[in-house]
């Protein structure tokens, strides 16, 4: 694929908002980076542990309004 050579400097107005405000707020990035650790970034769960999960979790009937028989 050929790109245009006048498009190599093109910035979208979306590009240049971020990058302003990235300038304004420097502390951004470590905020998003404290906040993916909080959500997303988890240590390994041990084999044991998650079997141990899987046997205590509460097994809930298909439909919960009917009565047990």
């Amino acid at each position: 694929m050929i790109f245009s050579k006048k498009h190599v400097n093109y910035e979208s107005e979306h590009t240049k908002f971020i990058s302003e405000l990235k300038k304004q707020h420097p502390e951004m990035d470590a905020g998003q980076v404290a906040g993916r650790a909080l959500l997303w970034d988890k240590s390994p769960v041990s084999l044991d542990e998650q079997a141990r999960t899987d046997e205590s979790r509460l097994r809930q009937q298909a439909y919960p309004y009917q009565n047990k028989v």
